[in-house]
């Protein structure tokens, strides 16, 4: 029987919290890291103890130059900061923190309109808002780096090249009524695959880029623009309490089509693993030693963890490997994202979208699915990745905990490096993960 459990992760600091933000910047503390060799342990010094969770709470100094009311919106910006929390923003930044952090934009810029009747920010109002935000989210503990891992710019909070960003003209342009048809009551599932509100944001945005006086021979960074002005729109018309479940239903429908992982080079496992394969075990260590590479890169939700072995499953493929080398070594989806310590439990995220929570005991925690062993599926020959609604292995979307009680993991992995005697507790913390935030240069 699978065997699921909470997953919490809280982080602490004493003595010197400064260490933190030195441990992530420094690169002579990584270990090189190859394809074809086994990575080694990475982990400081751990030392239990009754500890106050390390949160950034400096007062933001914010430009006094934007026009939006941040204060409107403290829960999303608080949610916002949790799941976008310092050192784990870029391994939770493709599911939790950027998603996150989008839909607080449009939602922001959204009630703004009420006000202004505009959709969008000019340019030099959009520098001095996306500044006051950032600047606000990393006083509640946020990282710093948010326009990296994001990719945000301020660009982000214009019209871009989007022509209608006037809510008269928008309304009087696209027809509101089927619009909120489509969006008002989404299932978060269902959506995905029948793309009822997709189709009818793409549909709005197609309309409105329409007004552009200049035309382009391809119009597709323009309808993108638009439909973040229809999202902006909407997110003045729906429900407020459900604007931002649509807003990340809607952005996780993307995220889980695409395996964010980053497939290094395959030779070993090709020397190792050929169709005859009359040597299991080299052939099982080659693919042992390339999975530990695709753990270190970031958490996933199960569903990409599913497109990453189809991914990985075809390029394997058309190096003339048909066996199904992923039973023959028991590959399993939680092997393609963040292990648990000595444990061998990957943490595979929910599906559909949630978020990390702040606890003044525990610190950030956030819900994974520990130890669902379901093996990994070898695609057909050549087959690209299947399809979200065509998955060939039932994965729920929500995991649900063995327990009352989460289980507990603490590595013991011991770091000593300078003479460093700072220390700080890291409660179910994955292998590596500091070395993976380093790396990250957060």
């Amino acid at each position: 029987m699978t065997r699921r459990a909470e997953f919490e992760m809280g982080l602490f600091v004493i003595l010197q919290s400064m260490f933190l933000m030195s441990l992530c910047s420094s690169q002579e503390f990584l270990p090189e890291i190859s394809p074809d060799t086994s990575p080694q342990p990475f982990l400081p010094f751990i030392a239990p103890s009754p500890m106050v969770p390390y949160i950034n709470s400096t007062m933001p100094k914010l430009s006094g130059l934007c026009s939006l009311n941040f204060s409107t919106s403290e829960s999303l910006i608080q949610t916002t900061s949790h799941n976008c929390w310092t050192v784990f923003a870029p391994l939770l930044a493709n599911v939790m923190c950027c998603p996150q952090l989008d839909a607080t934009l449009t939602i922001i810029l959204g009630k703004a309109s009420k006000e202004t009747g505009m959709l969008a920010l000019n340019r030099t109002q959009s520098k001095h808002c996306l500044s006051d935000l950032e600047q606000i989210l990393v006083g509640k503990g946020a990282s710093g780096q948010l326009n990296k891992i994001c990719s945000i710019h301020s660009s982000n909070l214009t019209s871009s090249s989007c022509p209608v960003i006037n809510v008269d003209e928008f309304e009087s342009t696209v027809d509101t009524a089927k619009l909120l048809l489509a969006c008002e009551k989404i299932d978060p599932v269902k959506e995905c695959c029948e793309e009822a509100c997709q189709n009818a944001i793409l549909d709005a945005a197609t309309n409105i880029s329409l007004k552009a006086s200049e035309t382009l021979t391809d119009n597709s960074d323009r309808i993108n623009d638009c439909k973040n002005v229809v999202n902006r729109w909407l997110a003045t018309k729906l429900d407020p309490s459900r604007v931002k479940e649509t807003l990340r239903g809607l952005a996780n429908c993307k995220i889980n089509r695409v395996c964010p992982l980053v497939f290094p080079h395959m030779r070993h496992i090709g020397g190792n693993c050929s169709n005859e394969l009359s040597n299991h075990t080299g052939c099982c260590r080659a693919m042992e030693s390339y999975v530990s590479h695709l753990q270190k890169q970031t958490l996933i939700t199960n569903l990409q963890a599913l497109d990453c072995a189809t991914s990985l499953g075809t390029k394997l493929q058309k190096l003339n490997i048909t066996k199904n080398i992923f039973s023959v070594c028991h590959i399993s989806l939680k092997d393609f994202s963040l292990q648990v310590g000595n444990q061998e439990s990957g943490c595979l995220l929910p599906s559909l979208p949630s978020d990390a929570i702040f606890d003044k005991d525990t610190g950030i925690s956030f819900t994974c699915d520990l130890n669902d062993n379901i093996p990994a599926p070898w695609p057909s020959s050549y087959q690209s990745s299947a399809s979200t609604c065509k998955k060939p292995v039932r994965i729920p979307a929500l995991p649900a905990a063995a327990s009352s009680q989460p289980r507990k993991f603490f590595p013991s992995h011991i770091f000593h490096e300078k003479n460093l005697t700072d220390t700080f507790e890291i409660r179910y913390v994955y292998s590596l993960l500091i070395s993976q935030v380093s790396t990250m240069k957060e």
